[in-house]
């Protein structure tokens, strides 16, 4: 049945993608100029790029802001580093620039082509990363005291933005692997029933929030949620960070916005080629208000934005446009053979859609996720020793697995030493006799088992101590507590605090695992509500 979905799902992007020439002409189409704004010359290839340098290279008496003045005093250490010209291009809002805000110029011209070849109606760039998207997104749907449907395995900043907002959260467990220690995504069958609880209780959904792909490549349905929310006039929102590259291989899953999705906030500068904390957020249909949009947007962003980091996004754009088809068959090809030449070692396995039962569509064709439990070793530790022997560097590490992200740089080098490094573990660690995964360092699903007591909000105002760890059973949680990466909060405030999620961050932390936001990081104690 699964093999029949999976083929479904590929005949269903046969007839998305349409023929090679087709969607050629309708991506190409991006470069088509705007009215009003700069079209020719280099101007049509990269916009804002341009006109960023052509700012930069005036001959001009400097009295702005910032205090380097262009270059002319930076921090020597920094000027090594970097090399003087870099600061030239540091520039401020000046009149040529445009204004991010209030965008009717170079910023308004790239902005709509980004939209175009990205197949939204409306396009923002964002200088706060994906998480500025997510927050904002949830505070143009959701008022006060409205709830949001989103999983429980949402990205912190969905957790923040239900702060923000005053948004109260109805959560649904995602699908968990245990023998991976990974969750998988939601279905739409899960989203009806948070909808129908929710009408028992005289309430409706204000908007749902997706993720998909997740941290390791999974994807939900979203055509399916988004036919059901939008057959209740429910916004939905993709947190589509991991899957800015759909729409550039005909192999690769569907994205959100050719899902039905009415915002999609997507990494620029994760798989695709931007600089890091430059993200853009899509928009389709009119179930959301653009005037309020930006409004929340622009409370949200700084209001001296970096044109560095706006022009690496209008520039990633560019070089996406000038071959949409084929610019990520290298990259494909790369992690075809990598997974091929590592199914092959004894120890190491590769996570797939078999992990998971709910027949999850499609899972990123550019991410690696390797078990190593045969090995009985945990993926903390595996990373630590190719790290530290081999130099190799993976996205992420998890109890029991390690995820590598291929990208647009990805060399064959590369792609020979990670097959190398696998042999290296396997031939370390795996023993015949002893094929059974490890059990002494088994962890628990963290977080299938929520009562929440308080909204995020009020979590967050409410009066605080500190309790040890033994006397926050039960309690009300009132920090956000996650191993990071990948961000995914094991403690929320305003959840009852239960012992399997406290035992889950001991377990991750003893075998290696970062833990971010808690205030005191040993996980002696944890931060409560006074209630």
């Amino acid at each position: 049945m699964l093999q029949n979905f999976q083929q479904e799902s590929v005949a269903e992007d046969t007839r998305k993608h349409g023929s090679a020439s087709l969607i050629t002409e309708r991506i190409s189409s991006a470069d088509t100029p705007v009215a009003g704004c700069l079209s020719t010359g280099q101007q049509d290839s990269a916009p804002l790029l341009h006109a960023l340098k052509i700012s930069a290279e005036k001959d001009v008496a400097c009295f702005h802001f910032p205090g380097h003045n262009r270059g002319k005093a930076v921090p020597q250490l920094m000027s090594q580093l970097f090399g003087p010209e870099t600061f030239r291009y540091d520039l401020p809002e000046l009149p040529e620039l445009d204004d991010l805000f209030s965008p009717n110029g170079v910023i308004l011209d790239a902005q709509k082509r980004a939209a175009e070849l990205f197949g939204s109606s409306e396009t923002w760039f964002l200088v706060g990363g994906t998480t500025c998207g997510v927050q904002a997104s949830i505070m143009a749907t959701c008022s006060p005291g409205e709830t949001l449907i989103l999983p429980r395995n949402s990205h912190l900043s969905a957790i923040s933005g239900l702060t923000l907002s005053g948004a109260v959260p109805k959560y649904i467990i995602p699908e968990y692997n245990s023998q991976w220690d990974i969750p998988g995504g939601i279905t739409a069958l899960q989203v009806e029933k948070a909808i129908e609880e929710l009408k028992e209780e005289g309430k409706t959904a204000a908007a749902v929030l997706i993720t998909s792909p997740t941290y390791h490549g999974i994807c939900s349905n979203v055509r399916e949620i988004a036919k059901l929310c939008h057959s209740h006039s429910i916004p939905v929102i993709v947190d589509e960070a991991h899957g800015a590259h759909f729409r550039f291989h005909a192999e690769f899953p569907s994205t959100a916005l050719e899902q039905g999705a009415d915002l999609a906030v997507q990494s620029t500068h994760k798989v695709l080629n931007s600089l890091t904390q430059s993200s853009m957020l899509h928009m389709s249909g009119n179930l959301v208000d653009i005037d309020t949009m930006s409004r929340c947007l622009q409370t949200l962003q700084s209001s001296s934005p970096s044109y560095l980091l706006l022009a690496s996004l209008d520039a990633a754009r560019a070089q996406l446009s000038e071959n949409p088809l084929g610019i990520f068959n290298k990259a494909m090809d790369l992690s075809l053979e990598a997974k091929g030449k590592i199914s092959r070692i004894p120890g190491i396995s590769i996570l797939n859609l078999l992990s998971f039962t709910s027949g999850f569509p499609a899972i990123d064709p550019l991410r690696l996720t390797l078990g190593v439990s045969q090995l009985q070793i945990s993926g903390y530790t595996a990373d630590d020793i190719i790290e530290q022997k081999l130099n190799i560097y993976s996205e992420l590490a998890g109890s029991q697995s390690i995820t590598f992200a291929v990208n647009l740089g990805t060399q064959r080098e590369s792609i020979q030493r990670l097959v190398s490094g696998m042999n290296h573990l396997s031939a370390t660690f795996y023993q015949k006799r002893n094929q059974l995964c490890r059990n002494a360092d088994k962890v628990c699903a963290p977080f299938d088992d929520v009562t929440v007591k308080l909204s995020p909000r009020e979590a967050f105002f409410s009066r605080k101590r500190k309790a040890s760890i033994r006397e926050s059973f039960g309690q009300v949680c009132g920090e956000m507590v996650c191993s990071y990466p990948p961000g995914i909060p094991v403690l929320i405030p305003g959840e009852v605090i239960t012992e399997k999620a406290l035992l889950y961050l001991l377990d991750v932390k003893k075998m290696g695992a970062a833990i971010s936001g808690a205030a005191d990081q040993q996980l002696n104690s944890i931060v409560v509500c006074i209630v």
